[in-house]
């Protein structure tokens, strides 16, 4: 007998719940690409968690609206002329719960990198907000 078990079926989201969601980051895709900061992190359920990797082990902070702004001015002002493609993989918990994996080719400065990074959306009175942060790699930063 296996100690591993499958997860219960949970929440079947609707077409339109998950078209919803993929709506939400094309818009949010679209405010990266203008550089508008104070509208992404008007996007957030702050404080953030922010959770990656360092020396081999998982590690997590908390951001606030000042830091989320900072790192984003690095980030997204740095980078010069950026093209990403996605292909993104919402998983609902609940209706105002969704996890979604997101599968990420990233251009930038001639350099073309994959990524694979996770947000946990919650829905609030407002809409969806996210509230989790989740990529490998970034632990120097934090």
């Amino acid at each position: 007998m296996s100690d591993v078990q499958p997860a219960a079926a949970g929440y079947a989201a609707s077409d339109a719940e998950v078209r919803e969601i993929l709506d939400w980051f094309d818009d949010y895709d679209a405010l990266v690409a203008a550089g508008d900061l104070d509208a992404m992190a008007d996007r957030a359920a702050f404080p953030i968690n922010e959770v990656t990797d360092s020396g081999g082990f998982g590690i997590a902070a908390p951001c606030d609206r000042e830091r989320f702004l900072e790192q984003m001015r690095d980030a997204v002002g740095a980078a010069g002329e950026v093209s990403m493609e996605s292909v993104r993989h919402p998983v609902f918990l609940s209706p105002a719960l969704a996890f979604v994996v997101t599968d990420a080719t990233i251009t930038a400065g001639g350099d073309t990198h994959q990524l694979r990074y996770g947000d946990l959306l919650i829905r609030t009175a407002d809409g969806w907000r996210f509230q989790t942060m989740v990529a490998g790699g970034f632990g120097d930063q934090m």
